[in-house]
């Protein structure tokens, strides 16, 4: 599975940390029409493998659909079994990408410094997630580009709003991650539609200049 194919249109994976079974079809309705193509569902929310069944039900064939916040090598078939092919995660251990990789996922794990890079990128990763943002500015995220085999994908990850992005897009950021400014728990879809909706537009505005 191509990561790249769901990089369009918008390269933007939603963090649905929280997220209920019960809200997922509302939820993840609105943020496919709004571009949507890359959807996570944290395995510290409420019975995460039944959203993840949930959404790979209905949306498997047109967006890619996984677990965040995998960090024990043991939940990465549990997450497969239960339909997912993305495995999201807050740290490097090369021990969780290697699984995922020996079962046929996406992974994407999170680093912060050029070492957990490199460990990640030959562990077989898929792309990076610089993580967490805030405490990572666009000028590390250029010094990387630098040293960082020219394929790599990188997502900035933690804070990043719509009125953010623009500095990691010029510094090499190929997409993001946003979890609380798009969706937090007991969100109703239409709130959830608007806060799609401004990262969409500011998405446009940024690669429209």
């Amino acid at each position: 599975m191509d990561l790249r194919q769901y990089l369009s249109p918008l390269p933007l994976i939603a963090v649905l940390r929280g997220i209920t079974p019960e809200e997922v079809p509302a939820i993840a309705g609105v943020l496919f029409d709004e571009g949507f193509r890359v959807l996570e569902v944290p395995l510290n929310s409420p019975r995460p493998f039944e959203s993840i069944r949930l959404l790979a039900r209905e949306f498997r064939e047109r967006c890619l659909i996984g677990a965040g916040t995998v960090i024990a090598s043991s939940d990465v078939a549990r997450v497969r079994d239960s339909g997912g092919a993305l495995i999201v995660m807050p740290h490097g251990d090369t021990a969780v990408v290697r699984e995922a990789k020996r079962l046929g996922l996406v992974c994407i794990p999170g680093v912060a410094t050029p070492t957990e890079a490199f460990a990640a990128i030959a562990a077989g990763a898929d792309a990076l997630k610089m993580f967490p943002a805030e405490a990572l500015p666009p000028g590390a995220l250029k010094a990387w580009r630098a040293v960082l085999p020219g394929e790599t994908l990188l997502f900035a990850v933690g804070g990043i709003k719509p009125d953010n992005m623009a500095p990691y897009w010029a510094a090499g950021a190929n997409g993001f991650g946003t979890g609380s400014n798009l969706y937090v728990p007991g969100a109703d879809a239409a709130k959830v539609r608007a806060a799609a909706a401004a990262y969409a537009a500011g998405f446009r505005a940024l690669t429209s200049r």
